[in-house]
């Protein structure tokens, strides 16, 4: 049920001051919103007195902008929430997935307990869309969606959330095509897959089954793809041609594309074209130790990018705290935006697309008509909010309020 009520006093920005043709500062100014029906009724100056019966909530010169969107998480593999544990040495990939595969049935709390502590989390910071990507094995089974989607259901009007099959010990090579399926059937709208020639040993057959599959169950795919240099772009290529053949633009995503990140820029620029043609999305998590893709140079080429938190204490990594505006400031921060335009514009990576201000200033969110997805922070702007991390006070979605501090 929606709730119709004003947010009074809400700070927007408006536009930038510029000087000698550079953004120096954005302008704000605050206004009231008015919210019924899940979506951003009206917007009044806050100058305006409301002198209706509707419920007034203060939100006290607070900045308000796009929630945010998690494009990549693993909701079954976190162990927030169960006793520490750090990450166990290993010499290559198959090694951590044996240990996976030991440690989770062993730990006192249920996937569906941990999974819930994550989504908590993720609604206090800002999140209100979450890309989970479930791993499907045979000796477990369906039961880590069976658990995480209890988990959702818990979260029923507090975000919305999308589900990547993810064969992680390979498809191949734990032959997970029945189990993607039946998977499938039960809700999940993604085909997963995982580096089709160190993991699965064979390209073109990881990558002819993954498509099937999808277009099988009218699905899209997202494909962790760890491969690096031409090893790593030679996959995205051929998974871009079977995306065109298969008419899945739009609804494919590569994962990490390491490989992107190896390459001379003149191939990155290559790949870039390869890769809006085929409307493939490139979602990264900003890793700290490793190349990643030139998020820039992709995106001034039309590629769609998504930043997500990946890894959030669990047998991969003791790290990771779940929060995306840390994460975009990080991006920023490792691309040498500093400016205030150029920080403004990182919130887009975690945000669908959406920003206040468009290239010319002119105010583009919030307008009558949005959904009311809104995440109130303590900063003046959203260059700040990216450069500072700014306190989340309250979290909106489809117009009720999911967290509050205020």
């Amino acid at each position: 049920m929606h709730a119709t009520f004003w947010l009074t006093n809400v700070r927007l920005e408006t536009g930038y001051h510029v000087e000698n043709g550079m953004v120096i500062q954005t302008r704000t100014s605050c206004s009231h919103l008015f919210i019924k029906d899940g979506k951003i009724a009206d917007i009044v100056s806050a100058e305006i007195q409301l002198n209706d019966n509707f419920p007034k909530k203060d939100m006290k010169q607070l900045l308000a902008l796009p929630s945010f969107i998690e494009k990549h998480c693993h909701l079954d593999k976190t162990l927030l929430g169960d006793q520490w544990r750090a990450v166990t040495p290993v010499n290559n990939i198959f090694e951590r997935l044996e240990i996976e595969k030991k440690v989770l049935p062993t730990l006192h709390t249920t996937t569906q307990q941990r999974a819930e502590e994550l989504l908590t989390h993720y609604v206090q910071s800002g999140v209100t869309h979450v890309r989970t990507h479930i791993d499907l094995y045979p000796e477990v089974g369906l039961k880590n969606l069976e658990e995480v989607q209890k988990a959702l259901q818990t979260f029923e009007g507090k975000l919305s959330y999308e589900i990547v099959a993810f064969p992680q010990h390979g498809l191949l090579r734990t032959k997970a095509t029945n189990i993607i399926r039946e998977a499938l059937r039960m809700g999940v709208g993604l085909v997963g897959g995982v580096d089709p020639a160190t993991v699965d040993g064979d390209i073109e057959a990881s990558l002819q089954q993954m498509v099937e599959l999808a277009v099988e169950g009218n699905a899209g795919i997202d494909l962790h793809l760890h491969d690096p240099d031409q090893l790593g772009t030679f996959t995205m290529k051929r998974l871009a041609q079977l995306t065109k053949e298969a008419g899945l633009q739009d609804k494919v995503a590569i994962s990490h594309a390491f490989g992107l990140g190896d390459v001379s820029r003149t191939e990155a620029e290559e790949m870039a074209d390869i890769l809006n043609d085929a409307g493939i999305t490139i979602v990264t998590s900003v890793p700290i130790r490793r190349k990643f893709p030139p998020v820039g140079l992709l995106h001034s080429k039309g590629v769609p990018i998504a930043i997500g938190c990946d890894n959030i204490f669990d047998v991969w990594s003791p790290f990771g705290n779940g929060d995306l505006l840390e994460r975009a400031g990080r991006l920023a921060n490792s691309s040498g935006w500093r400016d205030e335009y150029s920080l403004a514009q990182t919130l887009q990576f975690i945000t669908g697309g959406k920003t206040p201000l468009n290239q010319v200033g002119e105010q583009i969110w919030p307008k009558v008509g949005d959904s009311a997805n809104i995440v109130l922070v303590d900063a003046s702007c959203a260059a700040e909010a990216i450069a500072r991390k700014a306190q989340r006070k309250a979290t909106i979605f489809n117009g009720n309020i999911v967290s509050s501090l205020i």
